[in-house]
Formats: C-alpha cells, structure tokens, sequence
C-alpha cells in the first residue's frame, strides 16, 4: 500500500487525541506572532531611505539594518527549537513575545545606527523563539487531521502574506508617522498576541529528556551566521573578496563539522532522523528557494516602483496588498481544498511553477510598464503560487514525527527558509548592481536592466525546488 506524503502522514498524533476548547483561539495568537516576525523582515525596507538620513548612516552599514536581524534570526533557529522541545512550546513562545516587543521599544528610541543595529539583532534572538514554538504548538495542539490543514493553510497564508504586508505598512507609517513607528508597530502586535496568549489552551505535548547540545549549536549557529554573512557582504567586497570567500569558507566548514557531530552526538541539536524522510528534504529545500524567491520580489519591487515609477513610499506599500490578499486567499481557499485530493507533491511541484511563472513575467517588464498590465499579473501568478505552496511545506516538514520533535522539526523549516530568503536576496543584490553597472543606459532603465537580470536566480531555483519535490517527494509505502 502506498500513499502520498503529506496530507495523510503529517500527524503523529493517535486519532483518539482530544482536541483542546479553545484551539482556534490559540491559532489566531499564534498566526498574530507569525505574522509579526515574517512582516519585520520586510517592514523597514521602505524606511530605510528615511532611516539612514535620521541617524547618520553610511551607504556601507545600511544594508545592517536589515541583515543584523536575519542573521540572529537564522543562526538561532535550530537552538531555539531544540529549547522549545525541551524547556516547553509555549512559555518559550511567551518569552519570545515578550522579548520581541522590548528589542522592537529599543529600536523604535535608538539614537544611532549601533544601537539599532543591536536592537535589530535581539529582535532576530526572540523572534527564532517564537517561530520555532508557533508550528509546533499548531502540530500538537490539532490533533485531527482535517483541522490541521486549516490550521496550517491560515498560519502559512498568514507567514506567506507577512512579507508583502510589511512593505505596505512599512510605506504607511514612513510616511504618516515616521520610520520608528516601524518598529514601535511590533509592541502593539505583540501586546495584543500576550493578552490573547491567557485564553490559550495548555501545552500538554510530552516534552524531549536531555540536554541541550551546546557544541552542535556553536557550529550550526555559527555556520549559518558565516554563511549568511558572507553571502551579504558580497553585495560590496564581490564574490572573490577576501572577507567573502574567508566568511563562506569558514562557514561551510562549520556547518561540515556540524554534519559530523550529529552522528556522534548523545542528544544532537538536529536528530538525524529528521534528514532521512527524503519529502521531509524537498521541503526543506523548497522553503528556502520559496522564501528567497519573495524576498528577492520584494526587493524588486521596493525599487522598482519608487525608483522607476516614482511611486511615494505609502503609495508603494499599497502596491504589495494585492500580492498579501492572493496569497491569503489561495492558501486558506484553494490550498486546504487541493491538498487532501492531489497530495503535497502535486501541490509543492505545481506551486513553484506558478510562482515561477510570476517571476518569469516580472523579468519582461520595461520602464514604460504600468502597473496594472505590468506588474499586477506578475504579482498574481507569484501569490497563487506561494500561497499554493506553503501548506503542503509546512506539512510535509513535520509529517511522521512524535509531538516532541515537533519544534526542532517547525525550527528546521523555519531555519531553512530564513536562511534561504537572506542568501538568496544577497545574490539578488550582487547580481542587479553588477547587471545595472554593466549597461550603458540612462539610470532608471539601467536599474530595470539589472532586476530583470537578477530575476532569474531566484526563478531558477524555484524551477529546481519544484523537479526536487517532484523525484524526492514520491510516494511512498506506509
């Protein structure tokens, strides 16, 4: 008997489990806190030209106002899951709530860029605490399949959407209130999310004996964070800079090193066992070229309307709704009702393609494009593809496991694709300034020029994700 590998194998948990009262009430806390992390990424992209004129930055340390949170982000994950699944889902993700909004407060009063970079920086520590406890709540406190997949449809359309949102309300508040209420907004959200939080249902998922594994951290954390940085920092030494290839090198040896102590390890900060589901694979990798691909739109289009379009940079945020209000619909609409018919192999595989499609016709866009006809189908296509795509990710990532690995299973996920989406508009950059420096043409049509050369990265591997999740993902016997 076989069986496809996401819908009917995602739960661990026995089918007599009892469902918790108030468990829709819990999932909108923690879709709140998702989609407060996922939308920081995003939420000072626009701010950043008013950012760097208040506080004095160089051209040099700007791009750390939004790196310094992506680093601590992903470098922390999978620590963070693993304390999730030790020390309890949800008082970590209280503390996480609770952290977030202080490092948001410090950085919406930061009287220069080192004090908002360190505040970036410790919003990037609580927010991996909180997205590593969110989908593992969700996974033990849904018992019932059914409900499962409507759980996880809302909270990934709500991550899904969290990226697009964050430059439209990014937009607003630049220009009605100023930058630092970009950061003050976190406070609000996570206010509401802790005052929510006491209506939540009890974390009764058993939790995993041991201890943590501080060594496999140090080299997982620090492999990630070297990579990460390298991949960032070659937007201004270039690929063959010695920083770069010093930072990536080390990087990957870190990482290397990590991959050995995991067969050593008594209790390894990533169980092996993780690894050996080859779905459990392709979805990893599939999140990380998901999660690059719209980091990379977002980017795209944050310079793309201001700077050829000369769109204000409210009137720029509102350009992103449509690409929010898609994703959302498709994943809570069409994704729960796809997925339990065409499997998550279908749905991942397809999905890419479609967002890929939505790529692929951004790449043809020319200065005199509008946006209606330019630019909106592109956005479309991109949106029914990602919100197409994340529940069958998010499921298959943490199909066929006990509840407790459930956190370092949602940290995995959740790792993969921050670490993806920083490496991947890394190379966007690079790739655009190097296109754009490379063409004699006037500024707005050379900027174009390098976008729509650097487009095809991330299109690219879109493409391979989907014929990954279409060998890997097959199914299998039960």
């Amino acid at each position: 008997m076989t069986q496809d590998c996401a819908p009917d194998t995602a739960s661990a948990a026995p089918p007599h489990a009892e469902a918790p009262p108030r468990r829709w009430w819990g999932l909108g806390v923690l879709g709140l806190a998702q989609l407060m992390i996922l939308l920081d990424g995003t939420i000072v992209n626009v701010a950043l030209p008013s950012m760097q004129r208040d506080l004095g930055m160089s051209d040099a340390a700007r791009p750390w106002a939004i790196t310094s949170y992506t680093l601590a982000f992903g470098g922390l994950l999978l620590l963070a899951g693993r304390i999730a699944d030790i020390v309890g889902r949800k008082r970590v993700f209280l503390t996480g709530l609770a952290g977030f909004a202080v490092a948001s407060a410090a950085g919406g009063t930061a009287p220069g860029p080192g004090a908002l970079f360190a505040s970036r920086a410790l919003q990037g520590v609580f927010a991996a605490l909180l997205a590593a406890s969110a989908l593992a709540l969700i996974t033990t406190t849904f018992p019932d399949l059914r409900e499962r997949r409507r759980a996880i449809a809302i909270f990934g359309a709500l991550g899904g959407a969290g990226g697009a949102l964050g430059v439209t309300l990014g937009g607003l508040l630049t220009e009605t209130a100023g930058w630092r209420w970009c950061l003050y907004v976190n406070v609000l959200f996570a206010g509401a999310a802790l005052a929510g939080s006491v209506l939540m249902p009890a974390d009764t998922a058993p939790r995993t004996r041991g201890r943590l594994d501080v060594p496999g951290a140090l080299l997982a954390c620090g492999g990630l964070t070297l990579l990460v940085y390298g991949f960032s920092a070659a937007e201004h030494s270039g690929w063959t800079g010695r920083p770069v290839v010093t930072t990536l090198t080390a990087g990957l040896v870190l990482l290397a090193l990590f991959a050995v102590w995991l067969r050593t390890a008594r209790d390894p900060l990533l169980p092996p066992r993780l690894l050996r589901d080859p779905a459990r694979v392709a979805a990893l990798v599939a999140g990380a070229c998901l999660m690059a691909a719209q980091l990379s739109l977002s980017l795209f289009l944050t310079f793309h309307l201001q700077t050829v379009l000369g769109w204000s940079a409210a009137r720029t945020g509102l350009g992103f709704l449509p690409l929010s209000l898609i994703t959302t619909l498709t994943a809570t609409q069409l994704g729960t009702r796809l997925l339990p018919r065409l499997g998550a192999r279908v749905m991942m595989a397809s999905g890419l393609c479609v967002a890929a499609c939505g790529l692929w016709w951004l790449g043809r866009l020319t200065v005199h494009a509008d946006y209606a006809s330019g630019i909106l189908p592109g956005i479309a296509l991109f949106g029914i593809g990602m919100g197409g795509t994340f529940l069958a990710l998010m499921t298959t990532a943490t199909a066929q496991l006990p509840p407790e690995d459930s956190g370092i299973a949602s940290a995995a996920l959740n790792s993969a694709q921050q670490v993806g989406g920083s490496i991947g508009s890394a190379v966007f950059n690079t790739v655009a300034a190097g296109a754009a420096a490379a063409v004699a043409a006037p500024p707005r049509t050379a900027l174009l020029h390098g976008f729509t050369t650097a487009v095809h990265w991330p299109l690219v591997g879109l493409l391979g994700a989907a014929l990954g999740t279409a060998v890997l993902a097959r199914p299998r016997g039960r």
